[in-house]
């Protein structure tokens, strides 16, 4: 699809106003919170992370804790609260007055959570009260064999079930012996925290994958799960992502505490023993008709997205949910060609659309935001997007998350905060209205 780039001036509101963009693509506020990798160690850090929301209220993970951001205007985003949790990742779920944030690693010497101390060598996710927004209060710590990298949560009968995955297998357990690493890593861990009572949240199990299919390192990264009449999750996994039933896809049916394996999909080229990469990120559809996969060739601290790079390292794929047939692909069409620009199609969430329309929204690290229509999955086009120049000098930033919300799109800036854009035309008129939103779960099904 062809497009026009416009650059806009410099305004008093955001950097993000002066990238350049679709003409479609419109600035808004920004909630400042830089950070940077360059010179800054961990236990130091703050850079930004992931995101979720509810109400108007924006809960903004980073390397040091979380913010609370007052989203209600959408020009003028305003901070109420950072709270403080040392441990890195800052991957984080929200239901109503409970935030869950995961630690991805263990640390070599004590680290801080809200005035409590984190032991050497903890890792796994902590808890909090959120209720009193401008004092979160840590109820809980759940420690995980593996830590925790991403987190996706859905209610399930007076309880969330929160769904922790790791990053990588490697350092699972203190044996040092890769093969049982791996082995500790190829799980799913199942975590329960009761409405009435989240200081007694607990491991509840671990749910086993299939795969890899080659000697990739294990673990699932990250999970989408649709709720409503579809009930299926996805795991991407290493080189294998897994599908399961989490209602009444198989025979006997999962539920969410135990979903039931169905099938794996694989991608030459994704995953695969030296490809430097996993698959990364999973959702759906809202009717559940279409799996939407996405992989982290390099890391995430790559350039991977450069115009000579073969189209598999920057490509979001289209599966049929039900088999695991490829459907399509989207190519990002904007070479990342400035120094050292890292990019991958990183997190991303499908606009809820009655009119049967499929519109992604995805942050792409130093390629920044796009919003892509992949209603034909075999033959998806660019809507829009807004690409920031190079950093300069060279870091690792770029758009961690870009989300749909409530007819605004929020970006989380690695380096610079929590920006906010409005899609402007009819693409994404109509689109449902949500109370909250956790962009890796689909609550419902939309026919």
């Amino acid at each position: 699809m062809a497009t026009v780039v416009l650059i806009t001036p410099a305004t008093a509101v955001a950097d993000h106003a002066t990238n350049p963009h679709t003409p479609n693509m419109h600035a808004k506020g920004h909630s400042p919170h830089p950070a940077t990798f360059l010179g800054v160690p961990d236990g130091v850090r703050h850079v930004n992370s992931d995101i979720a929301f509810w109400g108007n209220l924006a809960f903004h993970g980073n390397y040091d804790g979380f913010r609370i951001v007052d989203v209600a205007d959408p020009d003028n985003p305003t901070e109420i609260v950072h709270q403080r949790c040392n441990g890195d990742q800052g991957d984080i779920v929200v239901w109503e007055n409970i935030l869950v944030r995961a630690w991805n690693s263990k640390k070599a010497v004590p680290r801080d959570c809200d005035g409590q101390t984190v032991p050497a060598g903890w890792e796994g996710v902590h808890v909090f009260d959120v209720g009193n927004l401008s004092n979160p209060n840590l109820v809980a710590s759940v420690e995980l064999p593996c830590g925790s990298h991403t987190l996706t949560a859905a209610p399930d009968n007076g309880r969330l079930i929160v769904y922790s995955n790791n990053s990588s297998s490697t350092g699972c357990g203190t044996s040092g012996n890769l093969a049982q690493e791996n082995a500790l890593g190829d799980f799913i861990d199942v975590i329960e925290v009761p409405f009435g009572q989240p200081q007694t949240a607990n491991l509840l199990r671990r749910e086993p994958l299939a795969g890899p299919i080659t000697n990739a390192r294990t673990g699932c990264h990250d999970m989408g799960v649709i709720l409503g009449s579809v009930n299926l999750a996805a795991c991407a996994s290493a080189d294998a992502t897994n599908v399961f039933d989490v209602g009444a896809n198989a025979h006997p049916g999962g539920t969410l505490a135990d979903p039931v394996f169905l099938y794996t999909v694989s991608e030459p080229g994704v995953g695969q023993a030296g490809t430097n990469g996993r698959w990364h990120s999973a959702t759906f559809s809202w009717d559940g008709k279409v799996l939407v996969l996405g992989w982290e060739p390099g890391g995430g601290s790559e350039p991977e997205c450069q115009t000579t790079d073969p189209d598999v390292d920057k490509s979001m794929f289209f599966y049929d949910a039900h088999t695991g047939a490829k459907l399509g692909q989207w190519v990002l069409p904007r070479g990342q060609d400035g120094v050292a620009e890292n990019c991958t199609i990183h997190n991303y969430n499908i606009v809820p659309l009655r009119n049967g329309r499929y519109i992604a929204v995805g942050g792409h690290y130093q390629a920044g935001t796009w919003v892509t229509e992949f209603t034909e999955p075999a033959h998806p086009v660019t809507i829009g997007w807004s690409d920031p120049p190079a950093i300069s000098p060279p870091d690792l930033g770029g758009a961690w998350s870009s989300y749909w919300y409530n007819n605004f799109i929020y970006e989380s800036s690695i380096t610079e905060g929590l920006s906010v854009y409005r899609l402007s035309g009819n693409v994404i008129g109509g689109a449902l209205r949500l109370g909250h939103l956790n962009p890796q779960t689909q609550e419902f099904s939309v026919p």
